[in-house]
C-alpha cells in the first residue's frame, strides 16, 4: 500500500468536516458537552443552592440521583433508538433534559430540586447515549478515531470549564441561571437533532427494552450512589459490595436473555468484552483523583481551592492532548497505543500513591499527567476498535454502551474512593494526617481497577480477534 493510499484510507480532519459532516459532528459534541459539564457544574453551586433551599443533609443526592439517571438512560439508549428511531429519540431526550433543568431552576425546595436533577440525569444519559449511536451510524470507520478523540477532548474541556461556569453563576448569586443556561443549550441540541437526524427516524419495531436488566442495574447503581451519601464508612462499603454483586447479576441475566442491554459480543473476553471491561475499570480508577485530589492538595501544599482544582486538571489536559495525538491512527491500527495507555494509567496511579505525601508538588502533577496521558492514548481507539468488532445489528446497543459502561465505572470508582476516604478519616475533618492518609489510600484502592483495566486493554488489543 502506498503512502497516498494510506492517507486516503485514514481520511483527514478536512474530509471529516466536509460533505455535510460538520454540523452533525458539532451536534454530537454538543450532546456530549451537555452530559459532561452538567455532571461537574452542580458540585460548585451546591453550597449556594443549600443556603437558598435548605436541605444540606440531601446534598449528596443531587449528584447521586443525577448519575443514577445517566447510567440507566445511557444503558437503554441503544434499544430506544431502535424502537423510536434515532432522530425522534434524540429530540425527546433533549426536551426531557431541558424540562429537568427548568424544574431545578424554578425549584422552591430541595426535594423538587433533586427530582429535577434526576430528570436531568435521565435526559442527559439519553442524549449522550444517542450521540454515541449517531457516531456509529453517521461516520465512516476512517473518521471514528478523530470523532472519539474530539469526544474525549470535550470531557477534558468540561473538567476545566465546569467548575468555572458554576463558580461564575454562584459568585453572581444566581445559581438558577446555570440551569436556564442548560435549557437553552438543550433546546439548541434538540433543534439540531430534528434537522440533522431526520433521515435516521425510522424505528425498528421488532426491538424491545430489557426491563429486568434495567431494574437490577438501577438497584446496583443506586447502591453505589448511596455509598457516597451514607455517613458510616462500613455501611458505605457494604452498599458498594451490594452494587457490585448486583452488576454481576445483570451480566448473568444478560447471558440468558433474548433481549439484552449489551451486544452479544460483550461476552467475548478477548475482544469486545475486554474493551468494555477496560473502559469500566480505567474510568473507575481515575475517579478518586478528581473527587479527592483538590482537597488533599489544599491541605498538603497550601493551595487555594481554585489552584488545587486546576492542578488536578493536569490529568484532563494530558488526556485531551494525547487523544488528539493518536486521532490520525489508521483504521485497524492503534493496538500499541491502547496497551500503552492501560500501562500508563496503572503506572500513574502507583506514582500518585507514592507522591501524595513527602514529595514536591511537581512530582504529584507529573503522576496526574501520566494517568491522563494513558487515558487519552487509549480511550478513543478503544471505542473505535469495539465498534469495528460489532455487527450491524449490534451497533446501536454497542455504541450507547460506550457511555453506560464508563458512567457505571465512574459511579463505582466514586463509591470505592468515598468509602476509602471516610475510613482514612476524611469525614471527620481534613488535617495534615487525614489528608495524607486519604490521598494514599484512595490511590492505593484505585490501583486494582487500573490493573484490571490494563490487563483488559492488553487483551482487547490482541492481534488476532476472536470474532
Amino acid at each position: 500500500m502506498t503512502a497516498a493510499e494510506i492517507h486516503t484510507d485514514n481520511g483527514s480532519w478536512a474530509e471529516l468536516l466536509t460533505g455535510g459532516n460538520a454540523p452533525r459532528f458539532a451536534m454530537v459534541l454538543l450532546g456530549v458537552w451537555l452530559t459532561a459539564v452538567d455532571s461537574l457544574v452542580t458540585s460548585t453551586i451546591m453550597p449556594t443552592v443549600g443556603a437558598d433551599l435548605g436541605g444540606y443533609a440531601l446534598f449528596g443526592w443531587a449528584v447521586a440521583g443525577f448519575f443514577v439517571g445517566v447510567v440507566l438512560a445511557s444503558a437503554s439508549a441503544g434499544r430506544l433508538s431502535e424502537i423510536f428511531g434515532l432522530g425522534r429519540a434524540t429530540v425527546m431526550s433533549a426536551l426531557l433534559f431541558a424540562a429537568g433543568c427548568a424544574l431545578s431552576a424554578i425549584a422552591w425546595d430541595m426535594p423538587v430540586f433533586l427530582f429535577g436533577r434526576l430528570v436531568q440525569g435521565i435526559g442527559s444519559g439519553w442524549i449522550a447515549g444517542f450521540a454515541m449511536v449517531a457516531v456509529g451510524a453517521l461516520f465512516a470507520e476512517k473518521h471514528l478515531a478523530r470523532v472519539f478523540a474530539s469526544v474525549t477532548a470535550v470531557w477534558g474541556v468540561a473538567t476545566l470549564l465546569g467548575p468555572l461556569v458554576g463558580g461564575v453563576f454562584a459568585e453572581a448569586g444566581n445559581w438558577r441561571g446555570v440551569f436556564w443556561f442548560f435549557v437553552v443549550q438543550a433546546l439548541a441540541f434538540g433543534a439540531l437533532a430534528a434537522v440533522l437526524l431526520r433521515d435516521q427516524s425510522k424505528p425498528k419495531k421488532e426491538s424491545r427494552v430489557p426491563w429486568l436488566q434495567l431494574a437490577v442495574l438501577a438497584l446496583a447503581v443506586a447502591a453505589a450512589a448511596a455509598a457516597n451519601v451514607v455517613g458510616k464508612a462500613w455501611v458505605a462499603a457494604g452498599m458498594t459490595l451490594l452494587g457490585g454483586a448486583l452488576c454481576l447479576v445483570v451480566l448473568s441475566i444478560e447471558r440468558r436473555a433474548s433481549v439484552t442491554l449489551l451486544p452479544r459480543a460483550a461476552f467475548r473476553l478477548r475482544t469486545v468484552g475486554a474493551g468494555y471491561l477496560a473502559m469500566f475499570a480505567l474510568t473507575a480508577a481515575l475517579t478518586g483523583l478528581l473527587a479527592y485530589g483538590p482537597a488533599v492538595l489544599q491541605e498538603l501544599h497550601g493551595l487555594s481551592s481554585l489552584q488545587a482544582g486546576y492542578a488536578v486538571t493536569m490529568q484532563a489536559l494530558a488526556w485531551t492532548a494525547c487523544a488528539f495525538c493518536v486521532a490520525g491512527t489508521p483504521p485497524g491500527g492503534g493496538k500499541g497505543w491502547i496497551r500503552a495507555g492501560g500501562v500508563l494509567v496503572l503506572s500513574g496511579l502507583a506514582l500518585l500513591a507514592a507522591f501524595t505525601s513527602n514529595a514536591p508538588l511537581p512530582l504529584f502533577l507529573l503522576a496526574a499527567t501520566v494517568t491522563g496521558a494513558g487515558f487519552g492514548l487509549s480511550s478513543s481507539l478503544m471505542n473505535r476498535r469495539v465498534l469495528g468488532l460489532l455487527g450491524e445489528h449490534d451497533k446501536a446497543t454497542g455504541s450507547s454502551a460506550l457511555i453506560a459502561v464508563r458512567q457505571t465505572g465512574g459511579a463505582f470508582g466514586a463509591a470505592v474512593a468515598g468509602t476509602t476516604a471516610n475510613l482514612a478519616g476524611f469525614g471527620t475533618g481534613l488535617t495534615l494526617q487525614t489528608a495524607e492518609a486519604t490521598g494514599l489510600w484512595v490511590f492505593v484502592t484505585a490501583i486494582p481497577f487500573a490493573a484490571i483495566g490494563a490487563w483488559a486493554a492488553w487483551h482487547m488489543a490482541a492481534k488476532k480477534a476472536d470474532g
